[in-house]
């Protein structure tokens, strides 16, 4: 059997030879990883949500190949290896930054370079997966954490090999439906009033003013899609969310006079001085939340006996000099990146790799147990400490909380892949080669990218479609490290205290009353709608998770079996012509209306 260990909790027995590290499933997850990139940018720069692409690489590379029928069928160690690829490319707007270290430092006047962005990418996420290849014998094999995502990912795998015709079912409704989605999305370009529907004939004086603060209809494919994704929760704390920002704090502080100018306004409008309390609801709920995991972090270094427990095939073990010399190399050329293009100095580099190597760990405990990986904590905590290592120095503040970002972000996509292979029965050599090939690709899909949705969309303008709200969180935090409170529009140190008195709260209820939890804000959905200019989006985000409600309630069965590739479908469509989009601006075709 070609696997790394004989366990009892395997849920597939590979058969003696069995393909696995192929050409045909690393070029498929490759370029389903470039598609699942291209949406995750366009999701991640509009409303800072992205979506893992282990279950959507897995499901796509088994329909892709179904279809094809070819001479020698796909095996199930293959789609593994596929959505092993398409997951490292897919993760790689969040891991190179592209969603918030990145547009903050152009929105500070230091745009970075293609090629420094180049290498920069690869060597920040080749830091995660090279963090994570020795922790996985520790939580994986000896602990044998869950890790939800990968868990259901080798589950979803098998059971598309035991149900072809269920798998088939689902990849059509996701085509269908992404089909749709993309033709709707290119048909409002054309004619804007599809997306954005006129109000102008309601005479109504409040409704006048609710569509002046961004409340008005829209249908977006994406929204709706993300609604459905996120679920129930996540949808009203954001509607909560847009009504707390756009309909009572912006409103009130252009009343009391501490934001007269333009509503989008950073400088003088509500939009700069409300950013101030969301960021600050995001941060303090992050940090609370990551200060209330301590048992993480004390386990997370603590060593576990492993008697008993099976040992690894050495023959298909990850040899230590491969991840040895592989960080050693990335280091080197994150070091070299940070000093000439950053200027950063170099041992400021090696701290934020030594930092990133201890909250990698904390992250891969966290994601194992829990399903949520804590950037956006991690990335805050890298921020504050490097506020006191280098202080007044907003790049240094930026780049080093992206490297941990970048650390935490590779070394859980690549620890759910691990725990998918381990299951299967999948060798972690393999797996290691085809994440490495992932990210390459996933490179040379995002940076071309962003500077095309850059150059369409003006990311994080006040009047873009692409706000890049994270970016705003990230570069809030930066400003008042290295500048102080007297960065801040007037009297919005008091929105941003009351922000994060917010913030804090809701971790604390969550673990002291633990029945009270599902009824408690998201603080990352509620904190987001105070930095994104236009609610219309969460209100349809909202929408579309009250249609999953009733789905669920009316057709069990059928939302059970269709409400993933439905969600993944509508973001995918619209995600993936948002690319046809920006080329469409760039080239100077106009709407029809």
């Amino acid at each position: 059997m070609e696997g790394t260990e004989n366990t009892s909790d395997q849920i597939y027995h590979p058969a003696p030879g069995e393909t696995q590290l192929t050409w045909r499933a690393v070029l498929t997850g490759c370029l389903l990883g470039g598609l699942i990139a291209s949406m995750n940018m366009y999701l991640g720069l509009r409303i800072g949500i992205t979506e893992g692409g282990s279950l959507l690489a897995a499901i796509l590379s088994f329909g892709l190949f179904t279809a094809m029928k070819p001479r020698k069928p796909f095996s199930v160690l293959e789609t593994n290896i596929s959505q092993t690829a398409g997951s490292g490319a897919g993760s790689m707007p969040s891991a190179a930054g592209l969603l918030a270290p990145i547009p903050a430092m152009a929105m500070l006047g230091e745009p970075v370079p293609w090629y420094a962005l180049l290498w920069w990418s690869l060597a920040v996420a080749y830091l995660g997966v090279f963090f994570a290849v020795p922790l996985r014998r520790h939580y994986v094999v000896i602990e044998k954490l869950r890790f939800p995502t990968g868990t259901a990912t080798a589950n979803t795998i098998v059971a598309m090999y035991a149900k072809a015709g269920e798998a088939l079912a689902q990849a059509r409704v996701l085509l269908i439906v992404g089909g749709c989605a993309g033709a709707y999305a290119v048909a409002s370009y054309f004619v804007p009033y599809l997306e954005d529907i006129p109000t102008a004939w309601i005479g109504s004086a409040a409704i006048t003013t609710a569509v002046a603060w961004g409340f008005k209809p829209y249908v977006g494919p994406m929204m709706l899609g993300a609604g459905i994704l996120v679920g129930p929760r996540v949808g009203i704390s954001c509607a909560l969310g847009s009504i707390a920002a756009w309909g009572v704090v912006g409103p009130l502080a252009k009343a009391q006079g501490w934001a007269p100018g333009n509503k989008l306004s950073y400088s003088d409008g509500a939009r700069g001085w409300i950013l101030w309390c969301g960021a600050a609801i995001m941060v303090a709920e992050a940090l609370v939340a990551l200060l209330m995991s301590w048992r993480t972090f004390a386990s997370a270094f603590k060593r576990v006996d492993a008697d008993g427990v099976s040992t690894d095939n050495r023959d298909e073990d990850i040899p230590n000099h491969w991840w040895m010399i592989g960080l050693l190399l990335a280091t080197v050329v994150a070091t070299v990146i940070a000093q000439i293009v950053f200027h950063i100095p170099w041992w400021m580099t090696i701290v934020a790799v030594a930092l990133s190597a201890v909250l990698a760990n904390v992250a891969v405990r966290s994601t194992g147990e829990t399903d949520w990986n804590p950037i956006g904590g991690m990335g805050k905590v890298t921020q504050l400490a490097f506020g006191g290592l280098s202080p007044g120095s907003t790049t240094t503040n930026l780049m080093a909380a992206g490297i941990t970002g970048a650390g935490a972000s590779q070394a859980g996509d690549m620890m759910h892949d691990l725990k998918a292979g381990y299951l299967l029965g999948a060798s972690p050599r393999k797996q290691f080669i085809a994440q490495l090939a992932g990210i390459a690709a996933g490179v040379c899909f995002v940076v071309p990218l962003y500077y095309l949705f850059d150059a369409a969309f003006h990311v994080g303008a006040p009047t873009s479609d692409l706000p890049a709200p994270a970016a705003h969180a990230w570069k809030a935090v930066a400003v008042v490290l290295s500048q102080g409170l007297g960065a801040l529009p007037h009297n919005a140190e008091y929105g941003a205290l009351a922000g994060g008195i917010f913030g804090a709260s809701l971790p604390v209820i969550r673990k002291l009353w633990p029945k009270a939890a599902p009824y408690v804000p998201s603080g990352l959905g509620f904190g987001l709608a105070f930095l994104i200019p236009e609610p219309k989006y969460f209100v349809t985000m909202f929408i579309g998770s009250m249609f999953l409600v009733w789905w669920q309630r009316r057709r069990p069965a059928q939302a059970g079996r269709f409400m993933y590739p439905v969600a993944c479908g509508l973001i995918a469509g619209e995600g993936l012509m948002g690319v046809v989009k920006a080329l469409l601006i760039v080239a100077g075709i106009k709407p029809l209306f």
